[in-house]
């Protein structure tokens, strides 16, 4: 949001948020981005990142729901007021998002390591990183465009557990199936 922001027409930060498309905010987060990219490729360091992450990212949320909502203020000077125009609730929305996503993530990531022998942490953090831009350009070019998407994800999802246990299940009887 910053870079758009900034470099583009297609986004006006409310007052309150312009410090996002500030020179020193994009630098320090584009900083931040590589240091995750990379922590993130990396097997047992990928692990130390979720956990610290578990703070930043539905606080990094909150900030992006909030300044996308045009929620004037970030500072609260009279909570009364704040609490009471309901400002909280595209910054709580935003936590409370990115906090379910980042427990889904670190979740299965221990999984995906465990499984793969660690080979699978750069395939999966790639694959995050792509979704995670795509659906980002999306909320705020075509925000209806994430409702789909967030539906594809709880169908495909649905189907990947619901395929697991019908394996589970056919593995047990002694059942091979030859077309899944």
């Amino acid at each position: 949001m910053g870079l758009l922001a900034r470099y583009t027409d297609t986004i006006d930060l409310p007052t309150g948020w312009s410090w996002l498309s500030n020179g020193w905010t994009l630098l320090i987060l584009a900083l931040l981005l590589a240091i995750e990219v990379v922590a993130d490729k990396v097997p047992v360091v990928d692990h130390v990142n979720d956990v610290v992450q578990t703070v930043v990212r539905p606080t990094a949320g909150g900030l992006a729901f909030g300044a996308g909502s045009s929620s004037e203020t970030v500072t609260v000077s009279d909570p009364g007021s704040f609490f009471g125009s309901h400002q909280w609730v595209p910054i709580a929305a935003g936590v409370v998002i990115a906090l379910v996503v980042h427990g889904v993530k670190a979740a299965s990531r221990p999984v995906v390591n465990t499984t793969t022998a660690g080979f699978g942490a750069p395939v999966a953090s790639t694959a995050e990183d792509i979704g995670s831009v795509l659906m980002s350009v999306l909320a705020i070019l075509l925000p209806i465009l994430v409702l789909v998407g967030l539906l594809f994800l709880v169908f495909a999802g649905v189907w990947v557990v619901r395929r697991r246990r019908r394996r589970k299940v056919l593995s047990g009887s002694g059942t091979r199936q030859l077309f899944d």
